[in-house]
């Protein structure tokens, strides 16, 4: 395992606790219990609060390990389910309604801002940036929940949770992909979101 680059950085308990219900519909609870506990991680209470980031990365990394064939879709579904807690219960009303009124440049440019804000309850101790608005792309450099190598892009549970935000705020039509990634020895993460051509 890759040792992380701040033991004490700290993932929003979303990064987590979406996957409970996804687990549970795709293996079964008991699996799902024996998956956490091959990654040494407790299930955390429905009120948890910031987890450490090596717990959360020990998940990811392990529902990618022994779900290979599953593991995209796992991870795409609860990372949807982040996106729809985060508009319930993270970003005002009346923010809402600001991004979706101005114009899908200025909308999409706004909620890249305000997610720029809150970049640490998702990235951990990985550095997140916005490098461009034509189109937008975001890029997490270090990303926690991307350490361990693999031949293709991982990064599911981010990439759905930016789906989501920006599908309901921004773009209907929206399409993310992740154009490199930290897991196959690219320097860092980097999305695309933009609405399908």
């Amino acid at each position: 395992m890759i040792a992380l680059a701040d033991d004490g950085a700290r993932i929003g308990p979303n990064a987590i606790l979406q996957h409970l219900p996804v687990l549970d519909d795709a293996i079964g609870e008991r699996l799902r219990s024996a998956l956490f506990y091959r990654a040494g991680v407790d299930e955390p209470p429905p009120d948890a609060g910031m987890l450490p980031q090596d717990e959360v990365a020990r998940l990811h990394h392990a529902v990618r390990l022994f779900l290979p064939d599953r593991a995209p879709d796992i991870q795409r579904a609860a990372g949807l389910a982040t996106g729809d807690y985060i508009l319930a219960h993270r970003i005002p009303r009346g923010a809402q309604v600001l991004i979706r009124a101005l114009p899908k440049p200025l909308g999409a440019r706004l909620l890249a801002t305000a997610i720029s804000k809150h970049a640490w309850t998702f990235a951990g101790s990985g550095q997140f940036r916005v490098l461009g608005h034509g189109p937008l792309r975001v890029e997490i450099r270090d990303n926690p929940l991307a350490q361990h190598a693999f031949d293709h892009p991982v990064c599911e549970w981010h990439a759905a949770v930016f789906e989501r935000l920006f599908g309901a705020l921004v773009w209907p039509d929206v399409q993310v992909d992740e154009e490199s990634c930290t897991a196959m020895g690219d320097p860092s993460c980097i999305f695309r979101i933009a609405p399908r051509a």
